[in-house]
């Protein structure tokens, strides 16, 4: 039986609509192609994104990875992970308070 999604917005029963491609990023540079379903209200109309719980939104990286970045688990210098992803989003990660909500 499929969850039950109700709308952010005004409450409403949602319905399924369609289905989008995201990229995600994962440790040794793969790349995987997900399908994100997407979800429309009756009422308003707007369009919900229901994302599977290892991706965040709008990070292209598996939870997994961001998570260990945060944790300190993965650094530049941890074995599979040296550059990818780089020093940079580690440290933008690492001070993003929206990131930080979400562990």
């Amino acid at each position: 039986m499929e969850k039950e999604y109700l709308c952010s917005i005004c409450g409403n029963k949602l319905r399924y609509y369609d289905s989008v491609p995201r990229v995600m990023r994962t440790k040794n540079r793969y790349t995987i192609w997900i399908k994100v379903r997407r979800f429309r209200c009756p009422s308003c109309g707007r369009i919900h994104r229901k994302l599977p719980d290892y991706i965040f939104p709008y990070k292209q990286y598996e939870a997994e990875v961001i998570r260990g970045v945060l944790e300190g688990f993965i650094t530049c210098e941890t074995y599979g992970y040296e550059d990818y992803p780089c020093e940079m989003t580690m440290i933008r990660w690492r001070n993003s308070q929206e990131l930080q909500l979400l562990l």
